[in-house]
């Protein structure tokens, strides 16, 4: 029987995540977490239909959120925090009606914090020490993506 779930959180894991995952299409729970993962987010993790769960925290990943993470329509948990990561935070992400949790903490990240859609429930410390990130963007009134350049 095949796996939905796969927990390698904590398990010494090092090396890059590679575009493939983004083939395994039933996959519901990726839980990467704790590990010294580098390189990038691939952006055809966007394309794990099923997927509720994605916790990538703890690692050393960098690069830029993909916008394709918006189009996993079943996350719940999206965990990125104490990583890397730089750029805005991707405004694709407000159109995920069951996302939950979303930690970006402890990274680089730049422009403003999301205030439409989920993110209308998350707590603000779940974005702390971006020292790029501004606050609550206020709609209409500023480009999300300041401090970006």
């Amino acid at each position: 029987m095949f796996s939905y779930c796969r927990d390698l959180g904590n398990s010494n894991l090092s090396g890059h995540l590679v575009p493939e995952l983004g083939k395994l299409e039933h996959l519901q729970y990726l839980e990467l977490y704790k590990n010294n993962i580098q390189g990038t987010i691939p952006a055809e993790l966007g394309n794990l239909k099923s997927l509720i769960s994605l916790d990538l925290y703890n690692n050393n990943i960098s690069g830029t959120i993909p916008p394709s993470l918006g189009k996993l329509k079943f996350l719940v948990f999206l965990r990125l925090n104490d990583n890397r990561l730089t750029g805005p935070v991707p405004r694709e992400l407000t159109g995920i009606s069951s996302l939950k949790v979303v930690d970006v903490s402890n990274n680089d990240l730049c422009g403003t914090i999301p205030t439409s859609g989920p993110f209308e429930h998350i707590p603000l410390n779940n974005f702390e020490n971006n020292p790029r990130l501004e606050g609550p963007e206020l709609l209409g009134l500023a480009s999300y993506d300041t401090n970006c350049s």
